[in-house]
């Protein structure tokens, strides 16, 4: 085991705190510093767009509680400013440094602003902190009026069926022409797609905002199409960035995300690994391209790896090479994702299912399996998950008309 008499994890999410549990589990018995942006302790992001919104759960429900024996020293409310890799330094807000001999970078991601300037207006949220989601549950007790959810992907969706199903009116307005194409193809997005136009959600896609007005009460949107629409709450849901300002003067490979080796070592640094949405590594089990992968599994399972692979050192370290997954609920349906289909170049069915919204749907490169999306299948999406895990690829020709992707999903699931 490597000797590092002090750890560092900048980042309190789940990979933070994943990675700190595992550091204890493998038997280190050193100091663990938990240094974290956010006020609170770690929180359960996936409820923040669904049952914290809805009040199914409340504010202490979707708290990530950590195990009684970690015994780590906890820096809340507290953004690490640079890092300086040759002196082994974090740097803290007043000047303060902090020493450290392994270093876990955990950091996260930031919602993208809106280019416009939209997150400026007092009814403008995001979500992605409880106090953000508190903050859409205040306004909507203060009006009945429509709620507007600028972007179409995977939180704006399901923002918006959180709200269909308190009984709220909702508009998407999403640049592109169907719902969630970033993580779905053509075929599934459109039928994503319909099922919101189902379920009362007013859709204004392939449109963005070209400038807002209002006051304390409302915002008034001007999209590009020329229409005009009003709301209490404007969700701004239109993505994410690698939160990597503190390591811009690091040296640290920064390309959507910080840079890692399979196995989570920072590229170019000694004694640095990255786990959770901001590193960016070669998944070696489907190939050698650096992605990041912003799921809630993905980010638990990296950081215990990446605290294996820290106290191992890098000699000794072993590729992390997990089959991501994800899933969501939307409108009762539940979409479920397995491997990686952005890197498969054809997709496939592989079922014929015989309901309108039921599918199973794989993902292929050279006749290879890269991953399945299903539609309300869950067991036949663990099956894949599991043959996927033990490297078996089943004869997908035989399973149903193969047929060209086009562009493949833009981010891997």
């Amino acid at each position: 085991m490597n000797e590092l008499p002090r750890i560092v994890v900048v980042g309190a999410g789940i990979a933070g705190l994943c990675a700190a549990e595992r550091l204890r589990d493998l038997g280190f018995d050193g100091e663990v510093v938990i240094i974290g942006s956010e006020s609170t302790m770690p929180v359960h992001r996936p409820m923040l767009s669904k049952q914290f919104l809805t009040g199914e759960l409340g504010a202490a429900d979707v708290l990530t509680a950590p195990s009684e024996s970690l015994d780590a020293t906890w820096r809340l409310n507290t953004a690490v400013t640079q890092l300086d890799p040759r002196r082994r330094v974090v740097h803290l807000p007043g000047g303060e440094e902090l020493e450290y001999d392994g270093l876990i970078i955990a950091s996260g991601v930031e919602p993208r602003r809106h280019p416009g300037g939209l997150n400026a207006h007092p009814r403008a949220v995001v979500v992605r902190t409880r106090a953000d989601t508190r903050k859409v549950k205040t306004l909507l007790e203060r009006s009945r009026e429509q709620v507007v959810v600028i972007g179409s992907g995977f939180i704006g969706c399901e923002v918006a069926s959180s709200l269909r199903s308190m009984d709220r009116s909702v508009t998407i307005v999403g640049r592109t022409g169907t719902l969630m194409n970033n993580l779905l193809d053509n075929d599934l997005a459109t039928r994503l797609t319909d099922l919101h136009r189902r379920n009362k959600v007013r859709l204004e896609l392939g449109a963005s905002v070209r400038s807002w007005s209002g006051n304390a009460s409302r915002a008034e949107l001007l999209l590009s199409t020329g229409r005009s629409i009003s709301a209490s709450c404007v969700v701004v849901a239109i993505g994410s960035v690698p939160a990597v300002s503190w390591l811009r003067d690091s040296g640290a490979r920064l390309e959507n995300g910080v840079v890692c080796e399979a196995t989570c070592h920072v590229e170019g640094m000694e004694d640095v690994v990255a786990a959770g949405d901001v590193a960016s590594w070669p998944n070696l089990r489907f190939d050698g391209k650096p992605r990041r992968v912003e799921h809630w599994t993905n980010a638990i399972e990296m950081g215990r790896a990446a605290a294996e692979s820290l106290l191992s050192g890098r000699e000794s370290a072993t590729p992390f090479t997990p089959v991501p997954r994800f899933w969501s609920e939307q409108h009762g349906l539940r979409i479920q994702a397995v491997g990686m289909p952005a890197v498969g170049t054809e997709h496939v069915s592989l079922d014929q299912a015989s309901a309108a919204e039921r599918s199973l749907t794989g993902y292929l490169r050279d006749g290879r399996l890269t991953g399945v999306i299903g539609f309300d299948r869950s067991v036949a999406v663990l099956d894949y998950g599991k043959k996927l895990r033990a490297g078996s690829w089943p004869d997908t020709g035989a399973a149903g008309d193969r047929q060209l992707a086009g562009p493949p999903p833009l981010s891997p699931v």
